[in-house]
């Protein structure tokens, strides 16, 4: 048998386990909010991947949140690491879909996190074992999955991990959704939030109109000024999400805010919207509002650079001479951790993982199928890094 189908019988007789293991880490729901939740994954995951002889820690990051795992196998065998990456909280708060929400329906599997991204960790720790299977020991393997990645990292030092540990890497691939298609993603826009507060003058409409100063009048005026901040050219899209004002239709409304996001595909994009937000919120039109700005998040573009470009091109020569479709390529709008690890200079691919659709929605399912040949494609990238 050749290694690809060595790699190929493996994950065959362990297609039921991998299957079981899917399962249980999305019964333990792990909401992003809900850290101690969220802890009980990473626990369990270090579990597995200390039988198979990895050196783990779960690295404290702060603000309430629930760590980040951080392992490595291999160190004796020199040279840098393969990386593969991650992370297990999801956008569900417990109960959501009732109780042992995993369920499998002809090809589809749902529930919490079952597409993002813990179908991900699942192929990330069986592409490992065959590996380890065929005897391999070329290079290290190293693990990072975090506990607080729908957040953002927000009030965490989560990101300064993936930029630590990201470091000295041979290549990473991280375990984000798959698409549908097939395509992997080669770069991910950068991500900023901010939240716009405008103040006015509460009155009565009816008895004492004109005294009022309408606080939603002027945050109509701004969501059209920051919508129009939009460039589609340039990469930019900027969108007033949600937007909360007044109390009731007979009072003139005397606050309201509203929340705003904006994805960058280049930097000069996230500069002139950061510059130009502020000067639109303290110029008001209505005549004794004013209005405050508060930059809550600002995430990091994942650029389509010649080490993303020369790490895809060996991913499709590896693919083409095992016999598997050649993947295409997407640059994609949603944030990842690709963009730290990225930044730290190590060459990295996005949405290796688990395929499927509709994420962070009671829709979200993961393919089955996909479950192992994503791990027989990474397999056989990685059985062929001497051509990288």
């Amino acid at each position: 048998m050749t290694q690809m189908e060595q790699i190929g019988a493996f994950l065959e007789e362990h297609r039921l386990a991998m299957l079981e293991l899917w399962k249980e880490l999305v019964n333990m729901e792990s909401y992003v909010g809900e850290p101690e939740n969220v802890e009980k994954v990473l626990w369990r995951l270090k579990e597995e991947f200390e039988k198979e002889s990895f050196s783990c820690r779960i690295q404290d990051v702060g603000g309430g949140w629930a760590g980040t795992l951080v392992g490595i196998w291999g160190e004796e065998n020199g040279g840098k690491p393969i990386l593969f990456s991650g992370h297990l909280d999801t956008v569900f708060p417990k109960g959501s879909w009732g109780e042992n929400p995993f369920r499998i329906e002809g090809d589809k599997a749902f529930g919490p996190g079952a597409l993002d991204m813990k179908g991900g960790a699942v192929i990330s720790l069986y592409a490992i074992k065959a590996l380890k299977h065929l005897g391999y020991q070329e290079s290290p393997i190293k693990i990072i999955f975090s506990g607080n990645e729908e957040k953002g990292h927000q009030g965490s030092t989560g990101a300064e991990v993936f930029l630590q540990e990201g470091k000295n890497c041979l290549f990473a691939f991280n375990m984000e959704t798959g698409l549908m298609d097939g395509c992997l993603c080669v770069g991910r826009k950068g991500h900023l939030g901010c939240r716009v507060t405008v103040e006015g003058v509460e009155s009565h409409a009816g008895n004492d109109f004109e005294s009022g100063r309408s606080a939603i009048e002027e945050a109509a005026h701004k969501v059209l000024a920051i919508q129009a901040l939009t460039d589609l050219e340039e990469g930019t899209t900027v969108n007033v999400g949600v937007i909360q004002g007044g109390t009731v239709p007979n009072a003139v409304a005397g606050s309201c805010q509203m929340d705003v996001d904006i994805r960058v595909l280049q930097e000069v994009g996230r500069q002139r919207v950061k510059a130009a937000i502020p000067q639109i919120v303290e110029h008001c039109q209505v005549e004794g509002t004013r209005g405050h700005v508060v930059f809550e998040k600002d995430a990091p573009i994942y650029e389509t650079d010649e080490k993303v470009e020369k790490f895809y091109s060996y991913v499709c020569r590896a693919a083409e001479q095992e016999g598997f479709p050649v993947p295409g390529r997407k640059v994609l709008g949603g944030f990842s951790d690709a963009a730290y690890i990225s930044l730290a200079g190590t060459p990295v691919i996005c949405s290796f993982g688990v395929q499927g659709e509709w994420n962070h929605t009671k829709r979200e399912y993961a393919s089955v199928p996909s479950l192992a040949q994503r791990a027989r494609l990474i397999c056989a990238v990685v059985l062929h890094q001497k051509e990288f």
